[in-house]
């Protein structure tokens, strides 16, 4: 996790954020995200919690470079997040899963990792090993159209993490997964803080983003209404529970309820501590399992992939470089129009992306 508070530590870092959109005339319509300042850390989980329409969207999309502020300033591993560089250095899952359902869900691994000119033998390595991960192995010839919700957000976990992201954007990580599956990605997210990945994380599942989220914002009308750990935001300082140990007898408990109610004056609240059901869910499955061979639906996850886990040579400093550039320039009065952002020195190749298209999809409907 991240502990020191440098600038290059700051994976993600909004001063005064602000979106407007306009009508047809250019009038303010909407004040989707109104003067929103926050970072994200190195080794960080950050959850963006809110109803819909609060402005999670907004925020994630100007993270990504999809939109650019109205106002305030906004820099993404060091540059603006319009930059090709920084683009190249993060892995998104959207809400909903976008695939190609003509190509079979290694097609769709094989074609991501093109994109991100991996070579041959690396995109293989971690394929394999992502099929591992996500519990797919046996599906990875079926086309991405037949699948179920819950296996096709597994595909969409894999291809958000081919390119092995230093900053990884998770918008609903857990919808449509069953409880197994829901654990497998949270530990991956778990995994991956450790390794010193930074992730931000949007979900409805409030139980998940406080298994594994060091700080979260909840967002209303455009604005943040709470930002902290989730130790500051739920602790009850007013109130104590105290837990016997396991190893005092029926007598023992007895004898020290009475002198909590000799001190008290009352009968103290006793209950007895109970397992979450997402942990009941999974011993029970787990026992079933083990009475079988045969793999129905998604099967087993294998960890994390290997290369998710180790730290390849030059990562740090490649990281590092990015986060040395100049500040992003804040945009001026919302009133006059936005200069453009500077241009990117790499060029996203569109013919190399149109080719990789046809060779897989074959000439027939492209749309996803």
């Amino acid at each position: 996790m991240a502990t020191e508070d440098n600038t290059a530590d700051r994976i993600v870092e909004a001063d005064g954020l602000t979106k407007i959109f306009k009508d047809f005339w250019h009038r303010p319509k909407v004040n989707a995200v109104q003067n929103v300042t926050f970072d994200v850390r190195r080794g960080e989980v950050f959850g963006l919690l809110g109803p819909n329409g609060s402005g999670k969207s907004t925020t994630i999309k100007m993270i990504l470079g999809l939109l650019f502020p109205t106002k305030g300033s906004l820099r993404v591993l060091g540059k603006s997040p319009r930059e090709v560089k920084a683009k190249a250095r993060i892995g998104y899952l959207p809400e909903e899963s976008y695939l190609y359902p003509y190509l079979t869900s290694e097609e769709t691994l094989n074609f991501y990792g093109k994109l991100f000119d991996l070579d041959s033998a690396e995109r293989k390595r971690r394929i394999d090993q992502l099929f591992d991960m996500i519990g797919l192995q046996h599906a990875r010839r079926r086309k991405v159209g037949e699948f179920s919700k819950g296996m096709a957000r597994r595909i969409g976990l894999a291809q958000a993490l081919v390119n092995d992201p230093d900053l990884v954007i998770l918008d609903e990580p857990t919808s449509g997964l069953d409880p197994l599956g829901c654990r497998q990605v949270k530990d991956l997210i778990l995994t991956l803080a450790k390794r010193g990945k930074t992730i931000i994380m949007s979900s409805h599942l409030l139980a998940d983003v406080e298994d594994v989220c060091d700080r979260v914002a909840i967002m209303y009308n455009g604005k943040f209404q709470a930002l902290g750990s989730i130790d500051e935001l739920l602790e009850e300082k007013a109130r104590h529970r105290v837990t016997f140990p396991e190893e005092l007898s029926p007598e023992q408990i007895k004898f020290a309820l009475e002198k909590l109610r000799e001190f008290f004056g009352r009968e103290p609240d006793v209950d007895h501590p109970r397992r979450d059901l997402e942990q009941f869910f999974l011993e029970v499955v787990e026992k079933a399992r083990a009475k079988t061979t045969e793999a129905s639906g998604a099967d087993r996850s294998k960890g994390v992939a290997t290369y998710l886990q180790q730290s390849p040579a030059g990562a740090d400093a490649q990281l590092q470089a990015l986060v040395a550039a100049p500040p992003a320039a804040v945009v001026a009065d919302p009133g006059k129009p936005a200069s453009p952002p500077p241009a990117a020195e790499p060029q996203v190749d569109l013919k190399k992306v149109d080719d990789e298209l046809s060779r897989f999809v074959g000439g027939g409907d492209k749309k996803a």
